[in-house]
């Protein structure tokens, strides 16, 4: 092309065109060394693109890398980001916004993004730039609707058991807010019931710190007052701060109160016996409690070489209000000397018991006072015998 100017221009001119190209390429090869590769500084993650659910903290490594003969002191922000999310770039501890890279060598820079509580699901693209050199596009994707709230949950709600059962309910609590938050806790029990909240499976609290985004075990333990009737009740229990309340639904199935009470028909507890003789006792097994008593046995605490049988020896049911009536025999020692023995008679069954303490007096035997007596008539008659034969003498 210069051959073919070089007929019709002056040298001068030609001299001139040739410096504008010289100095035209000279600027193109200045412009490409301020993008991408080509300017010798790249920024490099492995993970460009990642999904993360809501209140998540990303950790980005970044390498600056300089591809060039000469250092390149590197100005670095982030471009696009939104404005709710929270970012730092740090390097050697430090936050920063430029560092210098040796040439042919890398630096590595941390990125932490903190994406908020409350965010929208779907897809965020931004970007680490290199002021004047080149850009590292990244893409969070928000796999689901992000929420400002508290959860208070539990895999058990529903508890079944006796008016006397301390029934024991594990429950979580989520601050699924940005702030640490101060939650009272506290619950609408009916009149007689008692509740007590538990942190970490420890001692009792009525309220508990929770971290942003974190997770406190609360033990809930709910007492049923002891007269209560059976049937189904409702427990709300409550986490609230001053911006934000969760409630939770504990449910109570009461199946009755079992009690039982094991006396005499006349209510005394005492009686007699001889030694090595029996003695039969009435006793009345009456159920107190608001549920039926069922497989309900006898047993006794004797003194040695004592025995107590009963009849029956078990009786099957008794309804809430009824009773049973039971006979105890009860044999004393042959070797029982005269004096105050105590037994216990005790009525059980699985969820209740009852016992009566009884205080039986041991007697001497009726023959053993007969004997005596007859001893000592005799000894008088000896007496008299031996008198009226050497008396005159």
């Amino acid at each position: 092309m210069l051959t073919c100017l070089s007929r019709t221009l002056s040298p001068c001119s030609i001299f001139f065109i040739g410096l504008v190209m010289t100095a035209a390429s000279a600027n193109a090869q200045q412009d490409t060394s301020h993008h991408g590769h080509a300017s010798g500084v790249e920024l490099y993650s492995p993970y460009t693109s990642i999904s993360v659910t809501p209140g998540q903290t990303i950790n980005y490594s970044v390498s600056v890398l300089n591809h060039s003969s000469s250092t390149q002191n590197v100005g670095l922000e982030l471009d696009g980001i939104p404005r709710s999310w929270t970012h730092t770039l740090k390097s050697g501890g430090f936050d920063i916004s430029r560092i210098a890279v040796l040439p042919k060598k890398q630096e590595n820079v941390s990125l932490q993004v903190m994406i908020p509580l409350k965010v929208n699901r779907g897809y965020y693209h931004f970007a680490v730039r290199a002021r004047g050199f080149t850009t590292l596009p990244l893409t969070v994707i928000v796999s689901k609707q992000g929420t400002y709230k508290t959860s208070f949950t539990t895999q058990q709600s529903n508890l079944e058991g006796a008016s006397s059962t301390t029934f024991t309910y594990n429950a979580k609590l989520v601050n699924e807010t940005a702030d640490t938050a101060l939650y009272a806790l506290e619950s609408q029990a009916p009149p007689g019931w008692m509740v007590a909240f538990k942190v970490n499976y420890s001692k009792q609290v009525a309220s508990v710190n929770v971290n942003p985004n974190q997770t406190e075990n609360i033990t809930i333990t709910v007492n049923a007052p002891d007269q209560v009737k059976a049937g189904t009740y409702q427990i709300p229990v409550f986490a609230t701060t001053g911006s934000t309340t969760a409630a939770l639904s504990l449910s109570v199935v009461i199946t009755g109160s079992y009690a039982m009470e094991l006396s005499t028909p006349s209510g005394l507890l005492s009686t007699h016996i001889t030694a090595g003789g029996e003695k039969d006792i009435a006793l009345v097994v009456k159920n107190t409690g608001s549920a039926p008593l069922k497989n309900i046995t006898l047993s006794s605490q004797t003194p040695a070489d004592w025995g107590v049988t009963f009849s029956p020896a078990k009786i099957d049911e008794i309804e809430p209000g009824a009773a049973s009536q039971v006979t105890a025999q009860v044999k004393a020692s042959k070797e029982a000397i005269a004096g105050d023995y105590a037994t216990t008679l005790t009525a059980s069954t699985p969820e209740t018991s009852s016992h009566a303490d009884f205080r039986i007096s041991v007697r001497t035997s009726m023959l053993w006072g007969w004997i005596g007596v007859i001893i000592i008539i005799l000894a008088f008659l000896s007496v008299y015998y031996l008198f009226r034969k050497y008396g005159r003498r």
